[in-house]
């Protein structure tokens, strides 16, 4: 946490306060290598990057201390007349600040899970919600020339997105159909019931080959449990709980292997991203979201195109690229999004522990397939 908390400071001090506050005097040089994350052309990233979770010194006052610090320089940047670039810095520093809130609680659930104890994130149990989830639906679309990607007004410095969001294009799309909701815990153990693990002819060749290194038999954070109806039980940031209560919640933790064998074994496939986007444009932003506090997913309404938003990111079958003439931001901050676009796959949506105010139907996340810890779903497609 400490490491988070100083990163993101960091970004400001690095990209903000350094460039256009003539008089500002760093907290520690030191930092300025410590806490970079990957931005090579800023300085080489710290050998000891392995160890952000285990770090002694700085201590956790010194790292408060360097935020105080930083915050009085920014007080003084915003007290006067901010420079359109540096209120793009300011903007896409507060958004960068809210991908970490995340990060946080999906690192405080590993690092919990981790541990011997099992300690909980929350002393307070996860409600029931409803009964049963929502019966299992199609949403069909018809073919066409559709547009994808986020309209940004270059002319207003605080309109933002992430520039892997841009430039808005045009996509044809063949007629398809999409989930009304994520698949559940109870449709998830059936695919293992029907020895999902154990089948190749349902797997990619580096999926197979991750099940049979890693042992894969189960999401993450499903643990055997003989006292439970179904045999199994999940650890939540709110402790264990019993499979048999959550079996009509969203399955997370999956990766992207298993998301695709899964909708193989179901005779479906998952969504590609513009078809996601298209699904979820007309849906306003709300869901079981960071600001609900549950931070668990939860059962689905019922109510049309359902959890786009919330519960769990979801995978699907794009890889991460970028659009028709993508271009990243100059200088340093091009490394943010642009130098990833290779071996990773794209995730839409937002989870039970991303902000609200943080998400929009353009928004492209991106992870490698093998990836678990996030909390990541599936919606299937065909």
């Amino acid at each position: 946490m400490k490491w988070h908390q100083a990163h993101t400071t960091w970004f400001f001090e690095t990209f903000v306060l350094r460039p256009f506050l003539p008089d500002y005097k760093p907290f520690r040089d030191e930092f300025r290598r410590l806490f970079n994350s990957y931005y090579n052309s800023i300085g080489d990233e710290p050998p000891e990057k392995h160890l952000r979770a285990v770090f002694s010194r700085p201590s956790l006052d010194e790292v408060i201390a360097f935020r105080t610090h930083v915050d009085e320089g920014m007080e003084k940047i915003l007290a006067g007349r901010i420079p359109d670039d540096a209120a793009r810095r300011i903007v896409l520093g507060l958004n960068h600040e809210q991908q970490h809130q995340e990060l946080m609680l999906t690192d405080i659930k590993h690092a919990f899970f981790s541990n011997p104890l099992r300690p909980a994130h929350y002393a307070i149990p996860l409600t029931p919600g409803r009964n049963a989830t929502a019966e299992f639906k199609w949403h069909d679309f018809n073919d066409g020339v559709i547009e994808i990607g986020y309209p940004i007004d270059s002319a207003n410095c605080l309109d933002f997105c992430f520039d892997n969001e841009t430039p808005r294009h045009k996509v044809y799309r063949g007629a398809f159909r999409i989930a009304n909701r994520s698949v559940t815990c109870l449709e998830y153990l059936e695919f293992m019931s029907d020895a999902g693990y154990a089948r190749p002819e349902f797997w990619l060749s580096e999926g197979w080959e991750a099940v049979r290194q890693q042992g894969w038999r189960a999401p993450l954070y499903w643990e055997r449990d003989a006292t439970d109806s179904t045999g199994w039980r999940i650890f939540t940031l709110r402790g264990w709980h019993p499979l048999s209560a959550l079996l009509d919640t969203p399955v997370c933790h999956v990766s992207f292997f298993e998301a695709d064998a899964f909708a193989r074994w179901r005779g479906c496939r998952l969504p590609d991203e513009a078809e996601w986007e298209l699904a979820a444009s007309g849906t306003s932003i709300q869901g079981n979201l960071l600001d609900t506090g549950r931070l668990h997913p939860a059962i689905a309404s019922g109510d049309g195109l359902d959890q786009l938003f919330g519960d769990s990111w979801e995978w699907t079958a794009s890889p991460y690229t970028g659009y028709p003439g993508y271009k990243p931001l100059p200088g340093a901050l091009g490394e943010y999004n642009g130098k990833f676009m290779s071996g990773q796959m794209i995730l839409r949506g937002g989870s039970c522990v991303t902000p609200a105010s943080h998400l929009r139907a353009t928004y492209r996340n991106f992870f490698q397939p093998a990836t678990r810890w996030q909390f990541s779903g599936i919606r299937l497609a065909d």
